[in-house]
């Protein structure tokens, strides 16, 4: 009868505590004008067209790194295609890498 009563009994609630709080990603201002708008959705359309094509974007990784690793260079944009195009497509034998299709 016991185990049929902590079926039905609501856990409680765990209590969590708050250490520190880094956001995720820089939130850009919106845009006050029509122009300022139509910039910011061709911007955003064209990263993400380059995302469903596998094409990463330089910027976020340029972000990236000034915010999460301060004391390394990034690389630049032509090092950043080019180990990404290595990482999708390996030219060594053997190396297995992201299905192209």
């Amino acid at each position: 009868m016991s185990e049929s009563r902590a079926l039905f009994k609501t856990p409680r609630p765990a209590s969590f505590r708050i250490i520190s709080c880094k956001p995720l990603f820089i939130v850009e201002p919106k845009p006050h004008n029509v122009s300022g708008w139509l910039k910011l959705a061709i911007r955003r359309t064209a990263q993400s067209f380059r995302l469903m094509v596998g094409v990463q974007d330089y910027q976020n990784y340029v972000q990236h790194m000034k915010v999460r690793h301060p004391d390394n260079e990034p690389m630049s944009e032509r090092e950043f295609h080019r180990r990404c195009l290595e990482a999708r497509f390996p030219s060594e034998g053997g190396k297995m890498g992201k299905c192209p299709c």
